[in-house]
């Protein structure tokens, strides 16, 4: 027994080296491709500049005016602590929907060409891109925080609730910047790109529960805002950034929802990936 038991103890501790060491390369090359993403911010600033206009005008135009209407918001919740929350889900959304379009870019100037020939799996490259969608959605965070403070939201600055926030941005920026980069797998042309970009954001953001609960809904739209994304993470982001925050359908879910979709994601775009430098 000692005998046919000695030679299988260094074969599994050989088959056990070698799957660290595969997962080991597999961050790497994914942290790799989520690190030279995330350089391009710092050859472009203004970008985060212009991305911040849009949450402002949302909060202190829309948010200031329909806070004088009462019972939009669910229970004693004051309208701009509601807002603020499904604000801070659109700027990371809007961020994330048009992420595809860099690589139409990388396609046009071959540079997906180099990425494909990488020894990088394609799941790898398609991950690195998810993660640094996630870290300029952190930054449009920063943004609608600092603004939401001035405003008088009551924002819960505990460290473990903003870790939840931030978990939330990356896990729904991550989600809707591998469906951009599915679009742009079919479309392959800028034009045709920004064309679905936009026609897509907007019933994505209206058919949630960004700006107004699902209890004012229509039957037909409260059941496509069930199979939303974007309604969970609005509802995980509401829970964790203000103090009265309550989840409707509880954290566990909604991180669940989002893990699942954004794997099912992930999984059809790494196959398209590849076949987008041909």
């Amino acid at each position: 027994m000692a005998k046919s038991g000695g030679p299988a103890g260094p074969s599994a501790i050989m088959v056990e080296r070698t799957f660290r060491s595969r997962i080991a390369d597999y961050v790497t090359q994914t942290w790799a491709v989520a690190a030279a993403e995330v350089q391009k911010l710092y050859h472009d600033p203004l970008e985060l500049f212009t991305r911040a206009v849009q949450p402002v005008l949302w909060l202190m135009l829309f948010g200031e005016v329909m806070a004088r209407v009462r019972g939009v918001a669910p229970g004693n919740l004051p309208y701009l602590d509601y807002l603020a929350a499904g604000i801070l889900a659109q700027s990371a959304l809007f961020v994330a929907i048009f992420y595809g379009i860099s690589a139409i870019w990388e396609h046009d100037l071959g540079v997906l060409q180099r990425y494909l020939a990488s020894p990088a799996p394609r799941s790898a490259l398609v991950l690195g891109k998810a993660i640094s969608a996630g870290v300029r959605a952190l930054s449009q965070a920063l943004i609608v925080y600092i603004l939401a403070l001035l405003l008088g939201v009551a924002i819960n600055l505990n460290p473990l609730n903003i870790a939840g926030v931030a978990a939330a941005i990356v896990l729904g920026s991550g989600l809707f910047s591998t469906l951009s980069l599915i679009i742009a797998c079919v479309v392959k042309t800028r034009e045709r790109f920004m064309g679905i970009g936009q026609v897509l954001t907007m019933p994505i953001f209206f058919a949630s529960n960004a700006i107004y609960p699902l209890s004012l809904m229509p039957p037909w739209l409260n059941v496509v805002s069930h199979v939303n994304p974007l309604t969970y993470e609005v509802d995980a982001l509401r829970a964790l950034m203000l103090t009265r925050g309550v989840s409707d359908y509880g954290l566990m879910l909604d991180f669940g929802v989002m893990a699942a979709a954004t794997a099912v994601l992930v999984a059809v775009a790494a196959k398209m990936y590849g076949r987008m430098g041909y």
